[in-house]
């Protein structure tokens, strides 16, 4: 098992990819951090506050400022998962990976695990850049960088978001061979569909209520307890622990389904 978690590692890092999107995630997030330090921090009007302006206690804009370019950073391990196992199927390479290894259920779990190591690895450069451009700012607009312990659960819990979206993304690409297909539905769901959806719920009573907090970034959002949009149609978040669950159950539930469709399809 270690040899075949090695060798989905390997076929990763050996190629140009992967600095290539750390570099891009590092400056995102650095970016992101010092807008979001600069914007967060403007003292509110009453006119502002009225107006549904997002707000939050210190260590609401702490974490909000770090885990700002999250959204780009899950993005990118999305399409990771996905071309973890699509750009098997397009160059045909999956049929040496199954020669070499032929229980199919063995090198699944390694590419689960290997995208867990990923997303924790870029997780960890993503923070870098946020936390470093990102407490450079508050500290500067008077704010406390670090107002509480509880900041640093909040950057645990935005590398097991990269994670889990990283198998979100092994199970698209497994659903969807073609990996162009997976690509563009996969992140047109990730970045228009679901965002367009989650405010279209929030003018239905029972969808505010009951669905839109269980969306895949609703939950991401709730994880890492950001400031939150106020007004009358706001999502009311889950808690932290609550969200990743949801967000544990859409990664297991389609790499599973992922695995399952894997281990029993023919393949030539």
């Amino acid at each position: 098992m270690l040899a075949v978690v090695k060798s989905e590692f390997l076929k990763f890092f050996t190629t140009r990819l992967w600095w290539g999107m750390a570099i891009g995630m590092f400056l995102c997030a650095a970016a992101f951090a010092v807008l979001f330090g600069f914007l967060l921090t403007i003292p509110p009007t009453p006119e502002s506050i009225a107006a549904g302006q997002p707000t939050g206690s210190p260590l609401q804009v702490a974490n909000s400022v770090y885990t700002s370019g999250l959204t780009i950073g899950y993005t990118l391990t999305l399409v990771i998962g996905i071309m973890q196992i699509g750009s098997e199927y397009r160059h045909k390479t999956v049929t040496s990976t199954f020669l070499s290894t032929p229980k199919r259920g063995r090198v699944m779990a390694a590419k689960i695990v290997a995208l867990l190591g990923i997303g924790a690895i870029y997780g960890l450069i993503s923070l870098v850049g946020s936390v470093v451009a990102g407490a450079i700012v508050l500290q500067a607009r008077g704010f406390d960088p670090f107002p509480s312990a509880e900041v640093l659960r909040a950057l645990a819990l935005s590398l097991l978001v990269l994670g889990l979206w990283a198998l979100i993304g092994l199970g698209v690409g497994i659903l969807i061979p073609n990996q162009v297909a997976a690509l563009l539905i996969a992140v047109g769901v990730a970045q228009v569909i679901e965002p367009l959806a989650s405010f279209a719920l929030t003018f239905w009573d029972f969808g505010q209520e009951h669905i839109a907090k269980f969306m895949p970034g609703q939950a991401t959002s709730a994880m890492v307890s950001g400031v939150t949009q106020g007004g009358d149609n706001a999502v009311q978040p889950l808690a932290w622990w609550a969200a990743a669950l949801v967000l544990a159950a859409y990664a297991g539930v389609l790499s599973a389904i992922g695995t399952w469709r894997t281990v029993r399809q023919d393949i030539s």
